[in-house]
């Protein structure tokens, strides 16, 4: 049985002083029992400010972005080394955001997987098409070419240690949606070209999250679908009661 990840995305976001409100209110009503995964994504800037809010806490730690270099004259960047000294355990990398808006391709995510996983960090990878792609019936091509590229060369072992998250661009930030259908038919898409590029047993342990304006009220039906292992949550985790709702709509599932 697969564990869920829920991860909050905080984006750019939220005051210093915010960002330590937000995340020790989390960490206070997450429930003692809570049997899945949780993980907080801050601004690099306040990674430091979370980690000690969330001290005690279950709750993991993950960063929004890495470079691939673990030193050096990149003015800006942050490396894995950083991230390990700031007690990170996670890593978004792919995200829509940054494919689209900042312009990275698949190469670049690759070397930035390959430098997570050097440094023990588990990273969470990022794919989905855009609604132009969608409407086109090209879904299934876009996400096979982003696993290929983003993800060449890695071993099992590393596939084990990554966590894939299917975002289709159009629903992200846009309080539109995909079905739980729509979501599980990637995500089975998904396992199995895992299972073709390593085997069923690896396939069947990979955890498969879904992003896309997820929010308590839509969340127990994505996350009861078989290939779903959680949820990368963006807008919905600036706010501890409705990311906490998420977390008990999880419990239901």
């Amino acid at each position: 049985m697969r564990k869920l990840l829920l991860a909050g995305n905080w984006k750019m976001n939220l005051t210093q002083h915010e960002a330590a409100s937000l995340a020790a209110a989390i960490a206070a009503e997450l429930p003692a029992d809570c049997p899945h995964d949780v993980a907080l994504c801050p601004p690099t800037i306040y990674l430091a400010t979370v980690s000690a809010a969330l001290e005690g806490s279950t709750i993991l730690l993950g960063a929004q972005d890495m470079y691939h270099e673990d030193a050096g004259a990149f003015t800006g960047e942050t490396s894995g080394p950083m991230l390990c000294d700031l007690g990170v355990k996670f890593v978004i990398l792919g995200h829509s955001e940054r494919r689209h808006i900042i312009g990275e391709d698949d190469g670049l995510i690759n070397r930035k997987l390959q430098a997570a996983l050097r440094h023990q960090l588990s990273p969470i990878l990022c794919v989905g098409e855009t609604l132009d792609q969608r409407e086109a019936g090209q879904t299934a091509e876009v996400v096979r070419s982003q696993i290929e590229g983003s993800m060449a060369g890695l071993s099992a072992a590393e596939m084990l240690a990554t966590t894939i998250a299917y975002e289709p661009v159009w629903a992200i930030g846009t309080g539109r949606v995909a079905t739980p259908q729509e979501a599980q038919q990637v995500h089975a898409d998904l396992r199995s070209l895992i299972e073709s590029r390593y085997n069923p047993d690896i396939s069947q342990q990979v955890r498969i999250q879904y992003g896309g304006s997820v929010k308590p009220d839509n969340a127990a039906e994505l996350l009861s679908q078989p290939d779903i292992d959680g949820a990368l949550v963006g807008g919905a985790s600036l706010t501890t009661e409705s990311f906490i709702g998420i977390i008990q709509q999880a419990a239901l599932v």
